[in-house]
């Protein structure tokens, strides 16, 4: 039996995306700002998706330098309650429809878990590392500015449609129980096909778009293309669009050992010529179906014993390092991090030491957070695997 939203309902779900929204940003001015006429803001809200007249409000647009130099669309706050709205009502649904090795933005299947995965592949397809094996990594030009959106509505309303028909639990009851379809699918155009370019504002000057290649801007892509890096629905949809690569990566061209993380793809053999050939098949793939160009200048087929650099991870024979890369991120931001926000300490340096700690790196945490400024704002465990509040 379909399910039909109710106002009520509505307003509640809104109240689960906001605390969706909020969480690790509740200090910010915006939020609470936000949350200061929370009931209001939220009705208002609600009575606009309702009545189907919500529009979003202007982005802005900015560019950030690290990890590496980058356009960002940055959402209002009461459109990222509408994403985190309509990422609880279908991401289950869309992630049925993903194979097991597409990682991003999926729960449980984040970088550690690529990491892992990408051994485990190297570790069967090399009987255990007896046998001469090979990985190709393949990357997109461009991807997320290179997006059609009218294939991308095409492509998602294809899968819930397709998935609507099947019996698919959600939380103790078929989807159709609990999704209104026809909400859901309104959203879902007016999400895609939302222009971030119009009356985007515009943070910092003209001059920080110097040296950013233009294929990776959102303000010079063709009419119709690009999904803005930033929002949390452009992370899902980007697995929705790629999610017909991965199908024909692994029906059509056979390949058993292959992972995603957003636009970065891998394949293990230990044919290293079977490898080579798949590539113009990929090539007219994704020029065809789907409109994207593989980059061939950062195509690479490496032999295992040398190692593999995948997610800020270098995979070797029986471990795992963090790369020089990740290294030399972490002690750029630990020599510019400031210490006046206690809060914002903690949690930077516990994300760097989460990341480091699914590795062997004693004594690179030691050599890199034992100094002077951290040991003033507080103090760590014995393994060097957390920073937090000195106990009393």
């Amino acid at each position: 039996m379909a399910y039909t939203l109710t106002r009520e309902a509505l307003l509640m779900d809104l109240y689960v995306a906001f605390l969706c929204a909020k969480r690790h940003k509740g200090n910010q001015p915006y939020v609470i700002r936000f949350e200061k006429h929370l009931m209001e803001n939220l009705t208002e809200l609600r009575d606009a998706l309702w009545d189907r007249t919500y529009k979003p409000a202007p982005s802005s647009c900015f560019i950030i330098e690290r990890p590496k130099k980058r356009e960002v669309f940055a959402a209002q706050f009461r459109d990222r309650v509408v994403h985190h709205l309509y990422y609880n009502y279908t991401h289950e649904l869309f992630e049925r429809t993903f194979i097991a090795d597409s990682y991003s933005c999926v729960p449980e299947r984040g970088t550690h878990y690529g990491i892992n995965r990408l051994a485990a592949h190297i570790r069967k397809a090399s009987h255990n590392y007896t046998r001469k094996c090979y990985v190709m990594k393949l990357d997109i030009r461009g991807y997320f500015m290179h997006i059609d959106r009218r294939k991308l509505l095409e492509i998602a309303t294809e899968s819930l449609h397709r998935m609507s028909g099947h019996p698919v639990e959600k939380r103790g009851k078929l989807w159709c129980e609990t999704i209104d379809m026809d909400f859901v699918l309104w959203m879902t155009k007016e999400i895609i096909l939302l222009d971030p370019n119009e009356n985007c504002h515009i943070v910092g000057s003209e001059d920080d778009w110097i040296g950013l290649d233009p294929a990776k801007s959102m303000r010079f892509v063709n009419t119709g293309k690009g999904m803005p890096i930033g929002n949390l629905t452009s992370q899902l949809f980007s697995n929705v669009y790629l999610n017909v690569f991965d199908q024909f990566m692994k029906r059509t061209l056979k390949c058993k050992h292959y992972g995603r993380y957003v636009d970065d793809a891998y394949v293990v053999s230990t044919d290293k010529e079977w490898l080579l050939s798949l590539v113009p098949k990929i090539q007219q793939f994704l020029s065809t179906e789907l409109g994207l160009t593989l980059h061939l200048g950062k195509l690479t087929v490496t032999n295992i014993c040398y190692g593999v650099e995948f997610l800020g991870a270098f995979v070797k024979p029986y471990r795992t390092y963090a790369s020089n890369d990740c290294l030399r991120r972490m002690e750029r931001n630990i020599r510019n991090m400031q210490t006046n926000d206690a809060e914002a300490v903690y949690r930077s340096v516990n994300s760097f030491l989460g990341v480091l700690s699914h590795h062997k790196t004693y004594r690179i945490r030691r050599a890199m957070f034992l100094r002077k400024k951290f040991i003033k704002v507080s103090t760590f465990n014995r393994d060097m695997t957390l920073f937090g509040k000195p106990t009393d």
